[in-house]
């Protein structure tokens, strides 16, 4: 007869990875999504404290999706695939940077 199963365990994915991580970055990502939305919702505070609280949970949240979702940390094992993401920052800014910059010089020059 087959031992049975422990219950003490924590459940795992298809691909073989612990839910636990994932589940605390969901959970954290609903909890940084909903502080902005309460705050413009209520109107508790002025609009600059807004802006500042929003970009600040914005980049709170962008490192939970790199730590819980892509498990970028600052481990040697990690450096590659995080040298390879700030290239990708890096291109995609130069990219939408000079897409906005020439949309305001063709906006100038039209008017």
């Amino acid at each position: 007869m087959p031992a049975p199963p422990q219950l003490s365990r924590m459940p795992t994915s298809p691909y073989g990875g612990e839910v636990k991580p994932y589940l605390v970055g969901v959970v954290l990502a609903l909890v940084l999504t909903a502080i902005p939305f309460g705050l413009v919702a209520a109107r508790t505070l002025r609009p600059i404290q807004i802006f500042v609280v929003i970009g600040a949970a914005a980049i709170t949240q962008v490192v939970v999706h790199l730590r819980y979702f892509l498990h970028l940390d600052l481990k040697p094992s990690s450096q590659n695939k995080l040298i390879a993401l700030c290239f990708a920052a890096i291109v995609l800014l130069i990219l939408v940077g000079g897409t906005l910059w020439i949309m305001f010089d063709l906006n100038y020059r039209m008017m």
